[in-house]
């Protein structure tokens, strides 16, 4: 099942599974349509929320400013808004760190 990736005014959204409180920080692959990160942060006062946010820029090497959590701050199921570049750039980027 491909990751669900859709257009936004200001970029392209990512279906994110978290796995908070895990042995180390990584992103693991697909899973239910939706890149799974884990990260050894627990999740409460948003704690784990900040590492995936932090992980993901640091995976797509893209700036602080363009990522941010759109849906879902207290459920493993979120979305994160990537700026400034197109649902096709993203799933490209995606398969590319992935493979």
């Amino acid at each position: 099942m491909p990751i669900t990736i859709t257009a936004h005014a200001e970029g392209a959204t990512l279906a994110v599974r978290a796995q908070p409180g895990a042995r180390k920080n990584a992103v693991v692959g697909e899973q239910a349509g939706a890149l799974k990160v884990a990260v050894t942060a627990p999740p409460e006062d948003g704690r784990a929320n900040a590492a995936i946010t932090e992980l993901l820029r640091d995976w797509l090497e893209v700036k602080r400013s363009q990522v941010e959590l759109v849906g879902g701050p207290t459920n493993r199921n979120k979305t994160f808004l990537i700026r400034g570049v197109t649902p096709e750039q993203l799933t490209t980027l995606i398969a590319t760190k992935l493979a």
